[in-house]
């Protein structure tokens, strides 16, 4: 009965996160529902005591990260610079590399820490109007945006501010520059097999004489940018910024910091592995903003209203992943659950290959890659560890797997990114879904086991 509560209480996150239904609502009440269902646990402890602490301890790691990060990105977007970074590419790139112009667009800019849903609506009417002057198919523009702004820079490059990035750090060690091989190997990867799709895509619908089809103007196509805008260099500098100073605080400023204190008691025992990554993309966003703000100073309306209009930003999405992270806990707090880990583990001896699984699975479940991932490494995170140091993996290796894996089957049709970039496209699943999940889903995914595959056979 109590596998029976776990499944039934998932499929129905799923099914009406789908609908359209807040987790902020669904993640408590069906987590109480499959202890419920389970019965042997008390109800009203299950969410005070094991629940709440959950979500608290998640902020408490990562909530910076969300804050800063969306700060970044309104600031980006209110200067004209992510605007400006658009349409550089497009320029350089014209109108017979629509596809790959938009992609790279979106990907400077969320590889340099600007949320995908401000890179979205800041880029979606300048490749709308190249799609229409190139004459490429609109189904396919979602596909575009997707793979430059949730695949290879939210997994896979190494040093990429984005939380993905960022959650398994404190599991393994590691730094946001974990397995640089294999990470800029994986996101060239799918960088190059995604364009490579949706152009083949794009010529068959030109031999088929489909054009850019009959779509008529919305608001969101309007150019809405008024004012002066800045130059190429100045916008791409708090981008490039964010990248160099990560290294720079990973590798050179924060190793050298006298950080002893940080075994007290008041510091929590940790050790300077546990902070260094998530204190070298605090600093990285935080010195960014900085240089942003002092860059486009006379280009803000009101700077008060963009950092505190980015603040409330980061609130919704932060929230939603730290309650499917309390979900995650209750599931796990379960008696029945640890029948689904002892499958998951047993699945193979290398923790590569189960670590994948277990958060492709719930990042399917979930439609979320932070959310599916925080769930697996807070239920099964410590295993994985110690199984790769059993194993004699290398704990970066670990970090990488763990991030890509997060990056497959969480764009299902129910995930929340792909439903925002159908609706600001003014599409359907229907019409854009099947290249959005080649490119977000099929091709990670396929990467992801061929990371694995030469991780394992060089070990």
């Amino acid at each position: 009965m109590g596998l029976i509560g776990i499944f039934v209480s998932l499929g129905l996150l799923m099914y009406l996160a789908y609908r359209g239904i807040t987790v902020l609502i669904l993640a408590p009440v069906l987590a109480l529902l499959a202890v419920l269902l389970s019965g042997g646990m008390p109800l009203l402890a299950s969410y005070t005591q094991v629940f709440m602490p959950a979500l608290g301890n998640y902020l408490l790691q990562f909530f910076p990260l969300f804050m800063l990060g969306a700060i970044f990105g309104k600031l980006m977007a209110d200067s004209g610079s992510a605007r400006v970074i658009a349409e550089w590419f497009v320029a350089r790139m014209g109108a017979g590399q629509a596809i790959a112009a938009v992609v790279l667009a979106c990907g400077v800019l969320t590889y340099g820490g600007v949320s995908l849903f401000v890179v979205a609506f800041a880029v979606y009417p300048i490749a709308n109007d190249l799609f229409r002057r190139s004459d490429t198919p609109k189904r396919l523009l979602p596909a575009a945006l997707a793979l430059g702004s949730f695949t290879f820079t939210m997994t896979a490059f190494p040093g990429t501010p984005a939380i993905q990035n960022a959650i398994p750090m404190p599991y393994f060690g590691t730094t946001p520059f974990a397995a640089p091989i294999y990470g800029t190997a994986a996101g060239l990867g799918m960088m190059i097999f995604g364009i490579a799709w949706l152009n083949r895509r794009r010529a068959r619908a030109i031999a088929a004489d489909e054009g850019y089809g009959d779509h008529g103007r919305s608001d969101a196509d309007a150019e809405a940018q008024v004012g002066r805008q800045p130059s190429i260099v100045v916008a791409l500098l708090p981008v490039v910024a964010v990248i160099v100073l990560n290294g720079v605080f990973t590798y050179l400023v924060i190793p050298r910091l006298d950080t002893a204190y940080l075994a007290q008691d008041a510091y929590g025992g940790a050790t300077i592995d546990d902070v260094k990554g998530v204190w070298a993309i605090i600093a990285s966003l935080t010195a960014s903003i900085l240089l942003c703000i002092a860059l486009n100073w006379s280009r803000f309306a009101d700077l008060m209203d963009t950092a505190n209009a980015g603040t409330m930003g980061s609130l919704l999405p932060v929230f939603n992943t730290a309650s499917e992270v309390g979900y995650g806990a209750v599931i796990a707090a379960l008696p029945a659950f640890l029948v689904i880990r002892d499958a998951v583990l047993g699945i193979s001896y290398n923790p590569l290959i189960s670590s994948a699984v277990a958060i492709n699975v719930l990042a399917g479940i979930t439609g979320s890659a932070s959310g599916g991932m925080s769930i697996a490494l807070q239920t099964l995170g410590t295993q994985f560890a110690q199984a790769a140091q059993a194993a004699g993996i290398d704990p970066q290796i670990m970090h990488r797997v763990v991030a890509l894996s997060s990056g497959g089957f969480d764009a299902l049709p129910h995930n929340g990114a792909v439903i925002t970039l159908l609706a600001i496209t003014g599409l359907s699943h229907k019409q854009s879904y099947a290249d959005i999940f080649v490119v977000a889903v099929v091709i990670p995914f396929s990467l992801t086991v061929g990371v694995i595959a030469a991780a394992t056979l060089l070990t």
